[in-house]
């Protein structure tokens, strides 16, 4: 696979804009205006999406009798990281096997750096020590074991399992927590409206969120990446901006719609528990598909897994240590995202 220079990021979106001009013809105007009309439909449909699927995450999570950030960390950080698991297993089936590390780590950084500080800037995240520890302390130590496990240049074998062991963990963790949350709300649960139409319309509202979210995404990639190419803006900065943040793009509509809604539960819940995926099911899910051990670039181990370790400290211990997070830790992780972009342009 083709990738932009220096970046180890796939040049398949910069075809996008050689695709509208073969399917759809015309002048530079009109190209340029189909790919501003993609844009604005992704856009529209990641923010509809996003709001159905808060709206019937938050539903599922009461009617269930599960806390919102179990469903924030499971159903939803599943539902999100899809992009990141497509990109990263295909990317390794096809031997670009740094590509598959570096989506996996660079997504963490983006997510943690970027949409976490966002959601600690806009909402007043007030959370139960007890219900975050487990996961939270499982997101720090993946990230110290890949730093530790890549120091050879290839995620090694004793890591990879150690990644694995966190991950069933941690589905574990979460299917436990579950159960017990049930026994606590079995009364709050009898107030709501349970039938079976209510029930079939907030699991299709799920779905048809989720799917939403992901096909906008791609819609905004595609009609971003290819507008920008027309109007001559560089690869390297498309790379930075469209590409590196587009397997993102359902974390940050899940983030926004839940800040709009006050679901912090649910926001939080979802950036860990897809940071945790990212880190312990793409990983290893990437090195059983390139069939040997996962290379990672010697800059990816000097300073990307390093940073994505950092950020993720700056990210949990303080919510942790003070079961809180705000707009200063916010604009911390801001500040610490915008310095690593600084550095790796």
């Amino acid at each position: 696979m083709n990738t932009i220079h220096g970046l180890g990021l796939p040049l398949i979106p910069f075809r996008y804009a050689q695709a509208c001009r073969f399917f759809i013809g015309g002048n530079e105007m009109h190209h340029i205006l189909s790919a501003a009309v993609l844009l604005v439909a992704g856009i529209f449909l990641v923010a509809k999406g996003g709001d159905r699927f808060v709206d019937s995450a938050s539903w599922i999570a009461r009617a269930a009798g599960i806390p919102a950030f179990i469903i924030g960390a499971t159903i939803v950080s599943i539902a999100t990281t899809l992009p990141e698991i497509t990109v990263s297993v295909m990317a390794a089936m096809q031997g670009s096997t740094e590509l598959a590390a570096g989506n996996a780590v660079g997504t963490v950084i983006s997510n943690t750096g970027l949409i976490l500080g966002i959601a600690f800037f806009f909402m007043n995240v007030t959370i139960r020590r007890s219900d975050y520890l487990v996961q939270s302390l499982l997101l720090i130590f993946s990230a110290a074991v890949i730093w530790w496990g890549c120091q050879n240049g290839f995620l090694s074998t004793p890591a990879t399992l150690l990644l694995m062991l966190f991950f069933f963990i941690f589905v574990y963790r979460n299917l436990s927590a579950g159960r017990q949350h049930r026994q606590h709300t079995r009364e709050t649960r009898e107030h709501m409206d349970t039938s079976r139409r209510n029930i079939i319309r907030n699991m299709l509202g799920f779905f048809f969120g989720a799917a939403a979210i992901l096909i906008g995404s791609r819609l905004m990639v595609f009609g971003g990446t290819s507008l920008a190419q027309l109007l001559g803006i560089p690869e390297r900065i498309i790379g930075i901006t469209v590409v590196a943040v587009g397997t993102s793009i359902p974390e940050l509509v899940t983030t926004l719609a839940a800040i709009r809604k006050n679901e912090h539960d649910l926001s939080a819940g979802n950036i860990i528990g897809a940071n945790i995926l990212d880190l312990t099911l793409i990983l290893p899910f990437c090195s059983l598909a390139s069939g040997k051990l996962l290379p990672v670039a010697p800059s990816a181990v000097t300073f990307d897994l390093p940073a994505c370790l950092l950020i993720t400290l700056i990210g949990i211990l303080p919510l942790l240590i003070r079961e809180k997070a705000g707009r200063i830790q916010g604009l911390l992780l801001l500040a610490s995202y915008a310095a690593y972009l600084v550095v790796i342009l």
